[in-house]
């Protein structure tokens, strides 16, 4: 197969003047401008594209797909509720909880937190949130006992010192009243297991415990604060969502994850385009390398091109020139780009070297998911910017007068 003359006069000028040399510096210095550019942005795509992934996935692991809810506050005849829901498609399980904001007290210590009163039976088929305990619980979770049981999480169980077995204080601010009005409630609950999402949030926020003891608690007697849906597609949500607050109408309705998380996934979204934007400058800088360097291949060949010329060569081939040699850079450098950054992400994701504050960042290590789309996107880019950057010296080279060049010659 022939190469096209345009193509190997390009890989000529790529090289070093001198004898047995490889490629000019100022050659290596573009390639390795774009190289680190292009590394720099898919390390960071693929951090990014891991807080959402990470994110998601321990979101919809303690909550569930879809909630009903009542404006009212709380759901009567939620059996009722269930039964109608059966019929829907793509759901998969339901199962009935009670919410509530509380205290959680041991000692003298004592921390705010959501109780959620559940089904283990049913929440286990509808979250994952049973999964993240660190250890079976050390009582049954089906049988009655004289305390009911409580389920915390690992920080919080560092905040109060609280390890299986011990009874700790679950105190409601909207209580009973007595004889000097209304008066905080408080229960004791004992602490059967502990629980570890890796997400801050939840490990220092949440607790469990059984359904009928968060409904007596909370006084809504048979009564339930909403039903969790699980579905068999989780980007269906919105859709099922419509489809559930139609059925029943007012004062029922339904939440999506996509509704409840929208403020941290939007962010999570708009950050990752930013950093695109941000980092493509990285590449762009680099392709002011690629312009320099092409420029001075210009100065240097002007005898070449005077010749090229004179022998019938147009100025759409002496253009062609040096885009391909501008082309070459920039492909060398994405691709050299693209094997750093997937051996750096590789590296990062595999030996966990960065740790993360969790209770700033949410999760306790920097996650990376590398998506072929990510590095589709960068590479295009960047060799885009490649070929934008040669066109004005392309041009230049193409407008070189041989007569002019020669006439000292």
């Amino acid at each position: 197969m022939n190469l096209p003359y345009q193509f190997l006069i390009a890989l000529r000028y790529l090289k070093s003047k001198k004898k047995r040399r490889g490629l000019s510096f100022s050659v290596l210095i573009s390639i390795c401008g774009v190289a680190v550019g292009v590394m720099a942005l898919v390390v960071v795509l693929s951090v990014m594209s891991g807080f959402h992934e990470d994110l998601q996935k321990k979101i919809l692991g303690v909550n569930s797909h879809v909630i009903v809810l009542n404006y009212k506050g709380f759901i009567e005849n939620y059996q009722e509720i269930s039964a109608k829901l059966k019929s829907e498609q793509n759901i998969v399980s339901d199962s009935p909880f009670v919410m509530g904001q509380v205290m959680v007290s041991y000692g003298k210590k004592a921390h705010g937190v959501f109780l959620r009163g559940i089904e283990p039976s049913l929440e286990a088929k509808t979250t994952e949130v049973l999964k993240y305990l660190k250890e079976p619980p050390i009582e049954d979770l089906n049988t009655q006992r004289e305390l009911p049981w409580i389920i915390i999480g690992r920080e919080l169980s560092f905040i109060l010192g609280v390890l299986p077995g011990d009874v700790v204080n679950v105190i409601s601010p909207v209580g009973e009243i007595g004889p000097l009005g209304m008066l905080p409630k408080a229960r004791p609950f004992r602490v059967v297991a502990i629980f570890e999402v890796g997400m801050f949030e939840y490990d220092t926020n949440l607790v469990l415990t059984d359904l009928r003891a968060a409904q007596t608690f909370f006084n809504i007697s048979k009564g339930v604060t909403g039903i969790s849906l699980r579905l068999d597609d989780i980007y269906k949500a919105s859709e099922v969502r419509d489809k559930i607050s139609k059925k029943l109408t007012f004062p029922f309705y339904a939440k999506d994850w996509t509704q409840m998380n929208r403020n941290l996934f939007a962010a999570l979204k708009l950050e990752k385009f930013a950093m695109f934007i941000i980092l493509t400058l990285i590449i762009l800088v680099a392709s002011f390398n690629i312009v320099s360097t092409l420029m001075m291949n210009v100065m240097e060949k002007q005898k070449e091109i005077a010749i090229l010329k004179s022998i019938g060569a147009t100025n759409r081939s002496i253009m062609l020139i040096f885009i391909l040699q501008g082309l070459v850079i920039g492909i060398i450098g994405t691709t050299f780009g693209i094997i750093g950054g997937y051996a750096l992400g590789s590296l990062i994701d595999s030996y966990e070297i960065i740790k993360l504050p969790a209770d700033v960042y949410y999760l306790s290590k920097l996650p990376v998911k590398m998506k072929m789309l990510d590095f589709i996107i960068v590479a295009t880019s960047a060799i885009f910017i490649s070929f934008i950057s040669t066109i004005y010296p392309s041009y230049q080279a193409s407008r070189l007068q041989p007569v002019e060049l020669l006439r000292y010659e």
